[in-house]
C-alpha cells in the first residue's frame, strides 16, 4: 500500500508540470497586456514599459516560465498583479468555500442518484426505469448556466425562498439558504452520471448466482439489496463519485459566477479577465494537486470496499 501511494504521489509531478506549462503558455500568448490592464487605458507608454520591466514581462516566455517554476518549487506561488497580495493566501482563503459547494453538490447527487439508480435497475424496462433514464439524459444534457438561471428566476425572484447570489453571513441558516440553489445546480449533472452508473453496475450484480443463493436462504429483499447487490456494485460507483467530485472542485467556476459565490472558480474567472497570471497559475496548480489527491483517495478506498483490490496493492 505504501509503495502504491508513493508511486501515485511521484506521478503527480509530471501532471503538475504539464498543467502549469499549458496554462502559462496559453496565458502568455493570449491577447492583452497585463501591465496595461493594471495601470489602465490612460497610462502613458513609458509607465507601461516600466511596469512590464518590473513584472518581468519583457523576458522571453521560457525564461519567465522557469523563473516562475523555481519560485513554485520553493513554495512561492507568486504575487497577484491586481492587488499585490500573496497568491497562496488568497487561494487558501477561497478554497474552503469551493469545497463547501462541491461537497454540497455531491451530497445532492449521491442522495438522489444512488437510490434512483438502484430502483431503476431493480425495475428494469418498467415505467419507473424509463422515466429515470429520460431524466438522466436530460440532466446530463442540461447546461449548468441555464438551470442556475431558472432556479434563480423561480425560487429567488418568484417565490423568494432563497437568495439569488452571494454567501450568507450571520449564522449557519443564512449560509445554508444561500447554498441550496448552487448545490442543486452543481449536483444535477453529477446526479445523472451517478444514477446511470449505479443502474449499470447494479444490473451486472443482479444477474449473479450468489444473488439467487441469498434469496434461497430466505433473506429479505432489502437485506439482499444492501449487503449483496450494492456492496458488490460499489467500485464503479465510487469511481464515478470520485471523478465527479474532482470535477466539481475545478469545474464549479460557472456556478460560482452565476450565484456570485466567493469560491476559487470565480477567483480564476476574474483573474483570467485581467490576465493576472500568478493568480491563475497558482489556482490551477492548487486544483491540480487537489484533483490528484482525490483520485488517490478513491484508489485507496477501493481496498476497503473490495479485498481483492487490496491484495493487488501489496504486490
Amino acid at each position: 500500500m505504501y509503495k502504491f501511494v508513493l508511486k501515485r504521489l511521484l506521478m503527480m509531478i509530471p501532471v503538475l508540470l504539464g498543467v502549469t506549462f499549458l496554462v502559462f503558455f496559453i496565458l502568455a500568448l493570449s491577447p492583452g497586456d497585463p501591465a496595461r490592464m493594471i495601470l489602465g487605458e490612460q497610462a502613458t507608454e513609458e509607465s507601461v514599459q516600466m511596469m512590464r520591466e518590473e513584472l518581468g514581462l519583457n523576458d522571453p516566455i521560457p525564461v519567465r516560465y522557469f523563473r516562475y517554476m523555481s519560485g513554485v518549487l520553493k513554495g512561492d506561488l507568486g504575487t497577484s498583479y491586481r492587488n499585490k497580495l500573496d497568491v497562496a493566501s488568497q487561494v487558501l482563503d477561497r478554497f474552503p468555500n469551493t469545497v463547501l459547494l462541491a461537497v454540497s453538490g455531491m451530497l445532492v447527487a449521491i442522495c438522489i442518484g444512488v437510490p434512483v439508480g438502484i430502483l431503476s435497475a431493480k425495475r428494469q424496462y418498467t415505467l419507473i426505469d424509463n422515466i429515470a433514464t429520460v431524466l438522466g439524459l436530460v440532466g446530463v444534457a442540461m447546461p449548468t448556466f441555464w438551470l442556475g438561471l431558472l432556479l434563480v428566476l423561480f425560487f429567488s425572484l418568484t417565490l423568494r425562498w432563497f437568495p439569488s447570489s452571494g454567501m450568507g453571513t450571520g449564522g449557519v441558516l443564512p449560509v445554508l439558504k444561500s447554498l441550496v440553489l448552487p448545490a442543486i445546480t452543481l449536483g444535477t449533472s453529477c446526479t445523472a452520471n451517478i444514477m446511470r452508473m449505479t443502474r449499470s453496475s447494479m444490473l451486472e450484480v443482479i444477474r449473479q448466482d450468489y444473488i439467487d443463493t441469498a434469496r434461497s436462504k430466505g433473506l429479505t429483499e432489502s437485506a439482499i439489496t444492501r449487503r449483496h447487490m450494492l456492496k458488490n456494485a460499489l467500485v464503479p460507483i465510487i469511481t464515478v463519485v470520485g471523478l465527479q467530485f474532482g470535477y466539481l472542485l475545478g469545474g464549479s467556476a460557472l456556478t460560482e459566477t452565476i450565484f456570485s459565490w466567493p469560491g476559487l472558480g470565480r477567483l480564476m474567472v476574474d483573474s483570467i479577465k485581467s490576465k493576472d497570471m500568478p493568480m491563475v497559475l497558482g489556482s490551477a496548480i492548487f486544483l491540480a494537486v487537489m484533483y490528484s489527491i482525490v483520485n488517490l483517495l478513491v484508489d485507496i478506498l477501493y481496498a476497503f470496499v473490495d479485498p481483492r483490490i487490496k491484495s493487488q496493492y501489496k504486490k
